[in-house]
């Protein structure tokens, strides 16, 4: 009689294994066995260009998602116990191990050093992806602002012991993830299966519409609330500044006069560069909009602004559109937005978050407009952690 035995479960496996539910697993199996067959590998593995194909991974982000998934033993075979614990890591792990893979992710040339180099490649992937989703065919230039902004929001503060560069840690990694926390919410997405169905994904929701541009329009008050009047959804103010700074509002209910605070608690503030951030309502205040027009009161400054308190706003712009000021404040616990108090409008625009398929007309074409890229798509601002502020 032999003693014949079965091979002993992977220990890591059935560790991950028990993240799933029963029908998870099952419905995994299913997408495993589909992949197996179109890798045409007898059920047994899935090969590279089937399982970025199915994910929609390109690139060396792609490569390296793969070979992370395959515990790097570079042999073109992703089996399904490769599968259940990349998923049970990378989706049900705990914070800290989702972090710490996301980490590995973006080494891209797997040197297990993360250098400028490897966030650039990333970047570059992930709004290649972006524009990709629209049908755009717009060139990398044409975006190189985005990625160089949120490669500028980096640090690289750990010594490379073989040259004198400095290396992203796993410190710097995290603190990135919060200036910039849409790229580690796509990068920790990258496998979710394709929704072959269903509801319009966001990008297909909502879309942007240039409702004022101070080139064009010109440095005017009256005519920016002229231009925006007619528009009674959420605006997008930027703001870049003769310092080069950009920053700007979210402001959730239209452009009225008032003679005090109003909106709600959908409004924020956020800066675009020198770093990416987004600051949200705290809840210390209801100073959220501020839209004062044509008032006598030195109590009441006519002007459009965001949070603080008067003449010492989160941000402000005056009635004659050619100053303002920005300061730190608790309505948004957001710091000064600028190099200085002070702000020296170079330009201003305003744009209108529309409903898709909503009956409006089509504006002229502007180009070199500060968010001209975002009006490709709304997940621009998504990127840096502007996510579904509208619902």
């Amino acid at each position: 009689m032999g003693n014949s035995q079965s091979p002993p479960a992977n220990p890591r496996f059935t560790s991950a294994s028990r993240a799933f539910t029963p029908k998870e697993l099952e419905d995994l199996k299913s997408v495993f066995t589909s992949l197996a067959s179109q890798s045409q590998s007898n059920g047994q593995y899935i090969s590279s260009s089937v399982f970025k194909a199915y994910f929609g991974l390109k690139g060396p982000l792609g490569d390296r998602m793969f070979d992370l998934a395959t515990q790097g033993r570079k042999d073109d075979k992703l089996t399904f116990e490769d599968l259940v614990i990349t998923k049970g890591i990378y989706e049900k792990g705990t914070n800290e191990e989702i972090e710490e893979f996301i980490y590995r992710l973006l080494d891209v040339t797997n040197d297990e050093i993360l250098r400028r180099s490897d966030l650039d490649s990333v970047l570059v992937t992930i709004f290649d992806h972006i524009f990709h989703l629209k049908g755009s065919e717009t060139e990398q230039s044409s975006y190189r602002y985005m990625v160089d902004t949120f490669l500028n929001a980096a640090t690289f503060t750990k010594d490379h012991e073989e040259s004198n560069d400095k290396i992203m840690s796993f410190e710097d990694f995290k603190s990135w993830s919060t200036l910039v926390p849409s790229v580690k919410k796509f990068l920790a997405s990258l496998l979710v299966p394709p929704d072959p169905g269903g509801a319009l994904s966001q990008e297909d929701l909502e879309e942007w519409k240039l409702l004022y541009h101070s080139a064009l329009n010109g440095l005017s008050f009256n005519t920016f609330l002229g231009n925006i009047s007619n528009d009674d959804g959420p605006t997008v103010l930027i703001i870049k500044d003769t310092e080069g700074y950009i920053f700007g509002g979210y402001a959730s209910q239209p452009w009225e006069r008032h003679g005090n605070f109003y909106g709600d608690m959908k409004s924020f503030l956020f800066q675009l560069y020198p770093k990416a951030s987004i600051f949200k309502p705290t809840g210390a205040n209801s100073n959220l909009q501020w839209c004062a027009v044509n008032f006598s009161s030195e109590t009441i400054p006519n002007g459009i602004g965001f949070g603080g308190r008067v003449n010492h706003f989160g941000l402000f712009l005056s009635a004659g559109f050619d100053l303002g000021h920005t300061y730190s404040c608790t309505t948004f616990n957001s710091p000064c937005l600028s190099k200085t108090s002070k702000i020296c409008p170079e330009v201003i625009e305003c744009w209108g978050v529309v409903r898709k398929g909503m009956e409006q007309e089509k504006p002229d074409v502007v180009k070199d407009t500060v968010l001209e890229r975002f009006k490709e798509d709304r997940h621009m601002l998504n990127m840096v952690g502007i996510a579904n502020a509208s619902e």
